[in-house]
């Protein structure tokens, strides 16, 4: 790889950006394109399914074949709650390769004895997540059934381009968070992107099963969109 596209790569890497390189097999000419561009270049279907699934590889194109080097960053899962359900998810998601953050302003939640070796914060959404950060490597939850704690998160997220959104509670807790939340100004389509009840519709009962399909549908809108 020349330089000034190494810096290019590791620039992008430094910003949480994802890239892909292309190297033309034939001639050794390289490109960089970025995902947020992916959708105008001639090889997008490729692209696409390359940086969905995290896989680098020779492609067949048109024009002969091709390497394609993804270079995602890390995923991340930032959780508001320190809760039994964020216990049982966390060792799946580490298994999955997520970064994890847990943020949660209640003390006696948030306690490096019920979430060891991670990243957790004994503070308010607001004054926390924006240091963090929220992406499209990023999937958020919200999972304290608290308003004063889920809903300033909750619009953090809408408002970023994490890749899924979680919300726990039962249908009609869920109803009434998304009436608060179009007060704030939301719309309807802005509010289809929260997953709520949270997790995959498969009978899950107490926190394991949860959290099984919560990390289901968050592998689901990450691979499938």
């Amino acid at each position: 790889m020349k330089r000034d596209l190494l810096a290019k790569v590791i620039a992008a890497r430094a910003a949480r950006l994802p890239v892909a390189v292309i190297t033309d097999l034939a001639t050794g000419e390289e490109r960089m394109v970025a995902r947020s561009d992916a959708a105008a270049d001639p090889l997008s279907a490729i692209l696409d399914k390359a940086f969905r699934f995290d896989k680098s590889g020779v492609e067949n194109t048109d024009s002969g074949e091709v390497f394609v080097t993804v270079h995602n960053p890390p995923l991340r899962l930032v959780v508001t709650g320190a809760v039994l359900i964020a216990q049982a998810l966390i060792p799946m998601a580490r298994a999955a390769g997520y970064d994890i953050w847990v943020v949660d302003p209640r003390g006696a939640f948030a306690t490096g004895a019920r979430f060891p070796d991670i990243a957790l914060h004994a503070e308010w959404p607001d004054e926390i997540i924006p240091q963090i950060g929220l992406d499209q490597r990023t999937a958020f939850i919200a999972l304290t059934h608290d308003p004063k704690i889920d809903d300033p998160a909750l619009e953090m997220a809408l408002r970023s381009a994490v890749f899924y959104i979680g919300a726990l509670g039962s249908k009609k807790t869920h109803a009434a968070r998304l009436e608060r939340l179009k007060a704030k100004g939301f719309t309807d389509s802005a509010l289809s992107r929260i997953h709520g009840p949270i997790g995959l519709n498969i009978g899950a009962v107490g926190a394991n099963e949860i959290a099984i399909s919560i990390m289901a549908e968050m592998t689901k809108a990450l691979r499938l969109g």
